[in-house]
């Protein structure tokens, strides 16, 4: 009689060894792939400003809700005069004036918590920040104002004047803090600051500079953008730049 053939169960064993370690192998590799692709996802238009957004608690917990973007000094001056008429005009007019110079600094933030969109076109992203608000009040040097103050012939009340001027002034300043013409004095460098915040940010998540190299940054004031394909293709010098060799 022939013997029995024993099944090679030694050799299966091995084989399915082998194809276990094969696939685990395989899993691995295919781990950081995944991940990186998950990475990358979030880092396209329609994702990114849900992920910068996300991040954001993370920065208002040590910073606040304000993120200061740019200040400037110049010294103010205001006036008021006035004028009195005394006997139907045939005696020369009464003026008494006031004058207050003060040196004053402006600041700019914009507040973290407000609408950001970001939006990416090949390796540049951009952004569109919340609007550039002023620090009110303005801060001014007290120890540096200069006060003037004259009284006409018939007038003698030019230190109440020079009084109400001056607790007229950080109303004044609040103004024109908020002018326009004073934004756009800091506007350029509003614009670095918030670059400065988005490439540190790319830069903790890895994208900058092989992902991304280029952040273009655009306020509210300056343009509407009606959807996030219209903000990807907005076209603007950018305000940092990582120019590969």
């Amino acid at each position: 009689m022939k013997a029995e053939r024993q099944f090679p169960w030694t050799t299966a064993i091995i084989a399915f060894t082998v194809i276990v370690l094969a696939l685990i192998a395989a899993w691995l590799l295919m781990k950081p792939w995944q991940a990186a692709e998950m990475v990358a996802e979030k880092f396209r238009t329609g994702h990114i400003t849900s992920t910068f957004v996300e991040d954001l608690p993370t920065v208002t917990s040590t910073h606040g809700d304000v993120l200061e973007l740019a200040m400037f000094t110049s010294t103010e001056t205001f006036t008021r005069e006035e004028s009195t008429t005394l006997a139907w005009g045939y005696l020369p007019p009464s003026n008494t004036s006031a004058e207050i110079r003060v040196p004053t600094t402006y600041r700019y933030h914009l507040k973290l918590s407000g609408p950001w969109r970001l939006a990416t076109r090949g390796n540049v992203c951009i952004v569109l920040a919340p609007s550039i608000e002023p620090s009110l009040p303005p801060a001014i040097d007290t120890a540096r104002m200069e006060k003037r103050a004259a009284s006409g012939w018939a007038s003698f009340d030019k230190n109440a004047m020079l009084d109400s001027l001056e607790k007229d002034i950080t109303r004044h300043l609040s103004k024109r803090a908020a002018n326009p013409t004073h934004i756009d004095l800091v506007r350029e460098q509003c614009r670095r600051s918030v670059a400065d915040f988005v490439q540190t940010w790319l830069i903790k998540n890895s994208q900058w500079p092989e992902k991304i190299n280029a952040i273009v940054v655009v306020f509210p004031d300056e343009k509407e953008f009606s959807t996030d394909s219209a903000l990807s293709g907005y076209v603007a010098q950018p305000i940092i730049q990582n120019k590969k060799e």
